[in-house]
């Protein structure tokens, strides 16, 4: 019998290099290595008490079982009011869709969207996924292309050019990861006209909202008229504002015939997301926000240390972000590839960084400040050693 093969849409995309790099370093700390992590893409602090206990509450209650695909009608009765509180949104609990995470819901977007051979806008740098996810659902993404000496901002006449008759949508995400780029009202503004303009959609990814340094502040696309709101699909979650990366919870806000497409695809894939989580993720979005303001306010003093770090290292650029926890210095200057850089790092120095590669940059490597002071005075010891090896081989 002949062998038909495999999915070649899913051959054709890349393992995720930041959960690999994660794994790595992990597997050479459990092998007993002193390896300094700057790989993670999630917060380092617990998730706060009273969000545990909100779900120690739902198990002793019995709240075991199958619920709404959606979700709770009162966890999407949470999340419309954070849209409506946080960003002057407003979304009836029917528009909104919960999933087993935000990348979930991602592809849950990307999904019902695509038709064979359509067309996504990827910013880059880009997070590892968009791309992928584009592939998987048959489509084909199209690169506009970014620099840190223009601060990442989107210039709209690329985006003007890579628009073709098969473009669908373009995915913007702000706070952005790797770089920490946010996007101000008017580069918003600018991207909302030609999205209106040329018929396109927008998947806004705004997992990172509230991990924000002043003077920068977080602007949601779709709040920036009814026109615009009915051509965004919002995304967000829980993982990175109350640091539950492992209770899988993420939503989608959005007009009501992209959300029933969204329910029916997630009915013949995972059905409801995880039944404890969401309890917990109502703690999450109506409780005490103390403990979000306070990690926001960790990373920035991070971020900052991180910085004079960086600047003083001979041969090393570094953008200042302004969101999320990652910084992307650029490394080029020393005449290796992101992932030559990263894999002799490794090797030689035992820290983990995230090579650009992998984000469409290979100028540059991602670092996470999702750690410790300590941890990164020593992961920051041990870089500026391990350049001042490589400049004397140069």
């Amino acid at each position: 019998m002949r062998e038909k093969g495999f999915s070649k849409l899913i051959g054709a995309v890349e393992p995720s290099q930041t959960l690999a790099i994660d794994s790595t370093a992990k597997a050479l700390r459990a092998a007993g290595k002193d390896v300094v992590g700057f790989g993670a893409g999630e917060p380092d602090f617990d998730t706060p008490e009273n969000i545990k206990e909100a779900a120690r509450r739902a198990m002793a209650r019995g709240q075991t079982k199958y619920t709404p695909i959606a979700g709770t009608l009162e966890l999407r009765q949470a999340v419309a009011a954070k849209l409506l509180r946080d960003n002057g949104l407003k979304y009836d609990p029917a528009q909104i869709v919960v999933s087993c995470g935000a990348k979930h819901a991602l592809y849950n977007a990307v999904r019902v969207l695509c038709n064979p051979g359509d067309e996504f806008i990827v910013i880059s740098p880009y997070w590892v996924t968009y791309p992928a996810q584009v592939i998987m659902s048959g489509g084909t993404p199209v690169y506009v292309e970014t620099s840190a000496k223009d601060g990442f901002r989107i210039d709209p006449e690329r985006i003007q050019r890579a628009v073709t008759k098969r473009t669908k949508a373009l995915i913007l995400n702000s706070p952005n990861n790797p770089t920490g780029w946010v996007a101000s009202g008017e580069e918003l503004a600018t991207l909302a006209g030609i999205a209106l303009e040329r018929g396109l959609y927008v998947i806004s990814d705004e997992i990172y909202e509230k991990i924000i340094y002043p003077p920068a502040s977080h602007v949601s696309i779709a709040s920036l008229g009814e026109e615009i709101k009915k051509r965004t699909i919002l995304i967000n979650g829980v993982s990175k504002s109350h640091s539950m990366t492992g209770w899988r919870i993420g939503y989608l806000a959005a007009e009501p015939e992209i959300v029933q497409l969204v329910e029916r695809l997630q009915s013949h894939c995972t059905s409801n997301p995880d039944s404890i989580a969401q309890a917990a993720a109502i703690e999450a979005l109506t409780g005490d926000q103390g403990f979000t303001e306070m990690m926001a306010a960790r990373f920035l003093e991070r971020r900052n240390y991180l910085l004079s770090r960086i600047e003083a290292l001979q041969g090393v650029s570094c953008y200042k972000p302004m969101g999320a926890f990652y910084a992307f210095p650029d490394i080029s200057a020393f005449g290796v590839g992101s992932a030559e850089f990263a894999s002799r790092l490794l090797e030689e120095a035992l820290v983990t960084v995230v090579p650009g590669n992998a984000f469409g940059c290979d100028r540059h490597v991602r670092i996470s400040y999702a750690t410790s002071m300590e941890t990164l005075a020593t992961g920051m010891d041990r870089i500026e050693k391990f350049l001042k090896g490589l400049r004397s081989q140069a």
